[in-house]
């Protein structure tokens, strides 16, 4: 008896592992892009909020409120100066004077990172800010950062409060009454957002 071809069986068998094989690789893509994610989160973003905290335990100042503390107004008075951390080397020069580190990662002395989301790229931009909350209704010296591709915003929000939710928790859409759900990152490339220090 001779045979002509693959049986239905040997088919199928064969269209089931490539399946497999391009589910693996599709969840080899997932798993370096949150891992390249959570190294953004832990290097740049975790980086700032612990210096702007070190700096209070080290010194009692706030950095970035005032000209002794990297600032740009004269005089102190609690509130961020409105500091953009990718155009300045005052706030990073004071942190080395009393004997700590800016985040030495991404571009313009910290201050600016490249984030690739799935949908957009973008420089991103880290601020120190006085802002108000428009959910809380006050207001706190916050870390404010332009243009984060919305999925990555995502994944950072489900990092620092362990769950999506723009308008609370200590990483927040801003402003924070936008909506209640993240916007579908297709649509809505890139979002601000603030975390509280």
């Amino acid at each position: 008896m001779k045979r002509h071809g693959f049986t239905l069986i040997e088919l199928s068998i064969v269209l089931i592992i490539i399946g497999l094989i391009i589910g693996g690789v599709m969840k080899g893509k997932d798993l370096i892009s949150n891992a390249k994610q959570k190294n953004i989160y832990s290097t740049w973003i975790q980086a700032w909020v612990v210096a702007v905290n070190a700096y209070e335990d080290r010194t009692g100042g706030t950095l970035g409120d005032g000209v002794v503390n990297g600032g740009t107004q004269a005089n102190e008075d609690g509130r961020f100066d409105t500091i953009n951390l990718s155009s300045t080397t005052g706030v990073q020069n004071i942190l080395k004077s009393v004997g700590l580190d800016a985040p030495a990662v991404g571009l313009n002395n910290g201050g600016s990172y490249g984030i690739s989301g799935k949908y957009s790229t973008s420089n991103s931009i880290a601020i120190l800010q006085y802002l108000q909350s428009h959910t809380d209704g006050g207001s706190k010296n916050k870390l404010y950062i332009t243009g984060v591709p919305t999925d990555v915003a995502m994944a950072f929000d489900r990092l620092s409060d362990g769950k999506l939710d723009p308008v609370s928790g200590f990483f927040r859409r801003y402003p924070d009454n936008s909506a209640a759900k993240w916007p579908d990152p297709a649509v809505t490339l890139t979002v601000d957002v603030t975390l509280n220090l």
